[in-house]
C-alpha cells in the first residue's frame, strides 16, 4: 500500500491532506451607523474573520440601499461579523463596538441622519442578549449622555448590494472615506495598538 502511495505520489496523482483545524467561526449583527465605518472598523480588530455589510432590524424583506434610505423599510445599515471565539471574544467584539461611533447619539451618526443610521445590536440567542446587555450597562459609565442602542431580536440579515462591500478598502480616496472614515480608522488602530491586539 505505501509503495502505490508513492507511486501515485510520483505520478502527481496524490495530493497532501490538510490536516489543519477548523476555525471555529460564531456571528454577531451591529449598527453603528454608516456600514462603510463600521465595516472598516471591525476589520481591525484581530480574531475578526469577516465582515459582510448588509441590513437588518425592520419589515420589508430584500431591502435595497435606496430603499432604506427612504426610511419606508425600518431597517438599519448593519455589518455580520464572524468571529473567532479562540482569539476574540463575544465580550471584546461587544466592547469596541461603543468605541467604533457615538452609541449617545439620536437620529444617526455624525451628519449622517436617518433611522438607518442608528446605534443597534441584533442578537441571535440569549446568550448574544445577555452579553450586550451587560457590555452596554458597562459602558454607560464611560458616557456622560443616556446610550440610544437597541438591544432587539435579529430576525433577517439582508446582504447589501455588491458594491457596499469593502467599500473604504476599494475607495479610500473617495470624499466621504477619506474626510470621515480615514480618520477614524486611524484613531481605531491607535487604540487596537495600544491594547495589545
Amino acid at each position: 500500500m505505501k509503495r502505490l502511495f508513492t507511486l501515485l505520489a510520483l505520478a502527481g496523482l496524490v495530493f497532501p491532506m490538510a490536516h489543519a483545524a477548523e476555525t471555529k467561526t460564531e456571528s454577531i449583527v451591529l449598527g453603528g451607523g454608516c456600514f462603510w465605518c463600521t465595516e472598516a472598523a471591525y476589520e481591525l480588530l484581530p480574531g475578526v474573520k469577516n465582515v459582510v455589510s448588509g441590513y437588518a432590524g425592520g419589515h420589508q424583506p430584500n431591502p435595497n440601499y435606496e430603499q432604506v434610505c427612504g426610511h419606508g423599510t425600518g431597517h438599519a445599515e448593519v455589518i455580520k461579523i464572524d468571529y473567532d471565539p479562540a482569539q476574540v471574544s463575544l465580550d471584546e467584539v461587544l466592547d469596541y463596538f461603543w468605541h467604533v461611533h457615538n452609541p449617545t447619539q439620536v437620529g444617526g451618526q455624525g451628519n449622517d441622519r436617518g433611522p438607518q443610521y442608528r446605534s443597534i445590536i441584533l442578537y441571535a440567542n440569549e446568550a448574544q442578549k445577555t452579553a450586550a446587555e451587560k457590555s452596554k450597562a458597562k459602558a454607560a459609565e464611560e458616557f456622560r449622555d443616556p446610550i440610544t442602542t437597541e438591544i432587539v431580536p435579529l430576525e433577517k440579515f439582508w446582504v447589501a448590494e455588491d458594491y457596499h462591500q469593502d467599500y473604504f478598502r476599494k475607495n479610500p480616496n473617495q470624499g466621504y472615506c477619506a474626510l470621515v472614515i480615514a480618520p477614524k480608522i486611524r484613531k481605531l488602530q491607535k487604540q487596537v495598538s495600544a491594547a495589545g491586539k
